[in-house]
């Protein structure tokens, strides 16, 4: 799963057979059939029940787009269940019970695990806007703005403090983690520019460098390393300078209020 992950991030050819047989080990090994989820642990009769989580799903769901498999209904069943179980409370609600709630408890605790609604929002943002259903279009809007009311990497309650302070850090690939840029690009390529993303703007253009670059501040891969950690990064640099271009329009947006 995580070899795929990174071979899409470096942008491998879809086409190429090495690609395809992967993507349809996958399907075959770690989907849960009867629910279109992506379990941690499968085997010949594909993905457990037990092991389905959300992160796992929006990831492996975001590659299996970006390989092109849309329109396969395996990946449909993906998608399906994503909008039918992914959670958007803010620890006020009581948490669901069942199916899959009642199994990993630190995916699926009183307060919904930001990792999920990240990788769903990665992995919806890369259906292209025609083939985006209505429901689609709804958890977007849900999972967008549960990422909104936390200004991306604040505490919803208490804003002066960080949520997740190691999102601060700029990594690249981020398998089943994230970070404040990683998010802040997936709700401008979803066409969001709300003055909540404005501190997350600030911090990037804080984090870059006198040279001009921005570094590897850490590394969550289990795979070969890609770049040095603590140097320049040429990945970070790049989803750096995608945010600016993009972001600049939400500082004056803020400023306004």
């Amino acid at each position: 799963m995580w070899t795929l992950l990174v071979l899409a991030e470096l942008g491998a050819d879809a086409l190429d057979e090495r690609i395809q047989a992967a993507c349809e080990f996958i399907l075959e090994n770690a989907q849960h059939c009867a629910s279109g989820g992506f379990s941690q642990q499968g085997g010949r009769n594909g993905g457990q029940a037990s092991d389905v989580i959300p992160c796992l799903t929006g990831n492996m769901l975001w590659v299996l787009v970006r390989f092109g498999y849309l329109e396969d209904p395996r990946v449909q069943s993906a998608i399906d269940w994503i909008v039918k179980y992914q959670r958007f409370d803010d620890g006020e609600a009581e948490a669901p019970s069942g199916w899959p709630y009642d199994n990993w408890e630190i995916c699926w605790r009183r307060h919904t695990c930001h990792m999920g609604v990240v990788k769903t929002l990665k992995a919806f943002a890369e259906v292209p806007p025609k083939k985006r259903s209505k429901a689609v279009l709804q958890t977007i809007e849900r999972a967008a703005e549960f990422m909104l009311i936390h200004h991306i990497f604040k505490r919803s309650h208490n804003l002066a403090r960080a949520s997740k302070p190691a999102w601060k850090k700029f990594v690249f690939p981020l398998m089943y983690q994230t970070d404040v840029l990683e998010i802040l690009n997936l709700l401008l390529d979803l066409g969001y520019r709300d003055p909540r993303m404005a501190e997350a703007v600030e911090l990037v253009r804080e984090k870059q460098c006198k040279d001009g670059r921005w570094k590897l501040e850490n590394c969550y891969s289990t795979l070969l390393p890609i770049e040095q950690k603590g140097e320049a990064s040429k990945w970070v640099t790049m989803n750096a300078l995608r945010s600016l271009r993009r972001g600049h329009a939400i500082l004056g947006l803020a400023a306004r209020l």
